[in-house]
């Protein structure tokens, strides 16, 4: 398939009940449509499409709800509106919005961007009072008031970093406002199966993913899953963790080198 020009594609729409981050959609270009749905990856099923037409490696099965079809016809007969434009990627707060029963977060790195307000004045003086927290506890406060069991689990390397050590600090604003956060050292956690990135899992429902990049930087753009597959085994990943995990109040960092 040649590349084609962004500025060739046209976003029709999405599914309008889709209550995930993730959302069937279809893009309209000049020669044809973009379809995002949900990758069939049963082999039997693949097997019994491919007996009605054959399937090049360079192409994927999809499916998608039937509410789409009325989209998919619009891109067919060219009756959207040129330069629509979805809702984006959803927020935070709309994720925890609709939370009735869990929010956990499986954090992995031993460092976050460094150039958040408030780090550099923690290194220098000791202060975690200059962070700005923004409407974050807040939206924690709102959750736990209404029944959610909000939970943390970090996988750090001992001796803990800087920013870890910093986190570790600011921790106490967290659990005030409750969150219930346990730390699990990565020697510890070796023989656990655990993801390679950090995400946050919504009423065992939904994963967002986390990215960061190379030099600690947050391109803040995230991946969804909601395959119940994925999503049982990286909550298992974390009760396993989380059983092993030292609450925060018992947690003390090791000083020096921990071999």
């Amino acid at each position: 398939m040649d590349r084609v020009d962004p500025h060739q594609v046209d976003f029709v729409g999405g599914d309008p009940e889709s209550q995930t981050g993730e959302c069937p959609a279809v893009w309209r270009v000049p020669d044809g449509a973009y379809i995002r749905g949900k990758t069939v990856n049963d082999p039997a099923l693949i097997g019994e499409l491919n007996t009605d037409i054959g399937k090049g490696e360079d192409e994927s099965d999809v499916w998608v709800p039937d509410r789409l079809f009325p989209v998919i016809r619009e891109a067919i007969d060219g009756t959207y509106d040129k330069g629509r434009q979805g809702p984006g990627q959803p927020s935070f707060e709309y994720l925890i919005e609709g939370v009735t029963r869990s929010v956990i977060r499986l954090e992995m790195r031993d460092a976050y961007d460094h150039t958040v307000e408030g780090f550099a004045a923690w290194k220098a003086t000791g202060d975690i009072s200059t962070f700005d927290w923004g409407n974050w506890l807040d939206i924690v406060r709102g959750a736990v008031a209404r029944g959610v069991r909000w939970r943390r689990v970090r996988i750090v390397s001992e001796p803990l970093s800087e920013y870890m050590r910093w986190e570790y600090d600011c921790t106490v604003e967290n659990v005030n406002a409750g969150e219930d956060i346990r730390w699990l050292p990565r020697t510890r956690a070796a023989d656990l199966l655990l993801p390679p990135a950090d995400c946050w899992i919504f009423d065992y429902r939904l994963i967002r993913w986390n990215f960061q990049r190379g030099d600690d930087t947050n391109p803040r753009t995230y991946a969804f899953s909601s395959d119940p597959r994925l999503v049982r085994d990286i909550a298992g990943g974390f009760e396993m963790a989380w059983d092993r995990a030292v609450p925060h109040a018992d947690y003390k960092p090791a000083v020096g080198d921990p071999s």
